[in-house]
């Protein structure tokens, strides 16, 4: 009997804009569409962030004002 996994498409990437932050040992960053502060601070550590760019996957925030 042959069982094979279904051929996903690889989802496409583009270059987005987010906040990453400027600790060292920290991880955290967020997409800058999804911030709720012009100049958001980190989450986890609440050190502060600087804007950067990441390759990610589309994601549209509709709830943003404008």
């Amino acid at each position: 009997m042959y069982f094979s996994k279904k051929a996903f498409e690889p989802i496409q990437e583009q270059e987005t804009s987010v906040w990453m932050c400027t600790t060292d040992r920290c991880s955290g960053w967020m997409r800058e569409d999804f911030a709720f502060e012009k100049s958001p601070s980190c989450p986890f550590c609440h050190a502060d962030m600087v804007k950067d760019t990441k390759m990610l996957p589309p994601l549209s925030n509709y709830t943003q004002k404008k």
